[in-house]
Order: structure tokens, then sequence, then C-alpha cells
């Protein structure tokens, strides 16, 4: 049986300028304002915190948030 990820967080490692996937899933969900991201546009994480961000902005925030 085929199990579909779609609809589904994923789980990843997050590396400089790439991250690993660890479990199947089509979005992430942002640190700072819980929206999901689709994989295909994430763009922001912290590879020290292991989290990822919606946008620069909310990145930011998280830096500030120490």
């Amino acid at each position: 049986m085929l199990m579909s990820s779609k609809g589904r967080a994923a789980r990843l490692h997050y590396m400089a300028g790439t991250f690993r996937m660890l479990s199947g899933g089509d979005h992430v969900v942002c640190a700072v304002t819980g929206d999901e991201i689709p994989l295909e546009s994430l763009r922001y994480w912290s590879v020290a915190r292991q989290e990822a961000y919606a946008s620069a902005e909310a990145a930011a925030k998280a830096g500030r948030d120490l």
C-alpha cells in the first residue's frame, strides 16, 4: 500500500544551505507564525535551532527572541 504524504507535515534536518527529509510530507510549519510552508517554497531556517521560518521577517524575529 502506498502512503501519500500530501497534507502531512514533513520532518526535516536543516543544514547549511540545504535540508534532509527525515519523514515524508509536503510542508513544514513556521516556528514563529505557525503558517504552513510548502517544501518547494522553504527558504529560511535555523541550523542551530532546527526551525523553519515562513519569511525573512519571521527569521529575524526568531533571532531577536533569543
